[in-house]
């Protein structure tokens, strides 16, 4: 509401002034995102790199199912920085060639909680914050951490997991190769509508598709042959 004690060049001059600030925020909070970006370089430049391709990935897969275009930027910091709660897990657990135990294996599967618990401390990055925490549900309600079914899990979130699933099983790991992209796609439609939503299945395997030689050409080999 207009404030009838300011003259016309003082409203003028206190709107420049919000204008300003917000976008003072926003440059901030994208330097902060670009930084955590940077952050997860560090700490595994393989992982890094996952991530700026789903961010990718998740864009086109939520426009091709109608997600709002305001909603996006949510979606993408999401699928940027789902990874970002690794920081907080040890290098020795991430990069361990052998079987986690059972105990490695639990504090690993915390990282969407640490996600979440860094992402929401950010004002304007509470949706993103969410999305990564539930980013390894699974819409029979067997993922965590908390178990969602369904619909309950957010679409992004719900993306997230498909295209996080298809880059981590086509990717070399310490303590195993890659598989090829055929094999990748057949795992996620048999997991679809247990593990995976099977709408986002579907919308994600024709850019899967597209993509594949650039994923492969990226790490070295082709497409149709195990790293």
């Amino acid at each position: 509401m207009s404030n009838p004690f300011l003259a016309d060049d003082e409203r003028s001059l206190l709107l420049m002034r919000i204008k300003e600030l917000e976008e003072r925020h926003t440059t901030f909070r994208d330097s902060v995102v670009c930084a955590f970006n940077q952050l997860l370089d560090l700490k595994d430049i393989s992982t890094g790199v996952h991530s700026t391709r789903l961010a990718e990935w998740a864009l086109r897969v939520a426009r091709k199912l109608d997600i709002p275009e305001e909603c996006l930027y949510q979606v993408e910091v999401a699928a940027l920085l789902h990874d970002v709660g690794k920081i907080g897990v040890p290098d020795a657990m991430l990069k361990k060639a052998g079987k986690l135990t059972a105990e490695e294996r639990a504090i690993i599967n915390r990282h969407p909680e640490y996600s979440w618990s860094i992402l929401r401390l950010f004002s304007g990055l509470e949706e993103a914050s969410l999305y990564a925490l539930h980013h390894h549900e699974s819409v029979d309600g067997s993922g965590y951490p908390a178990g969602l079914t369904g619909t309950n899990i957010p679409l992004p979130s719900r993306i997230v997991s498909v295209i996080d699933a298809y880059d981590a099983m086509v990717s070399n790991r310490c303590y195993r190769k890659g598989m090829p992209h055929e094999e990748a796609i057949r795992r996620l439609v048999a997991s679809s509508g247990s593990q995976f939503d099977a709408a986002v299945v579907q919308t994600f395997i024709p850019i899967a598709e597209q993509d594949a030689d650039d994923v492969f050409a990226a790490a070295g080999t082709s497409s149709s042959a195990a790293l």
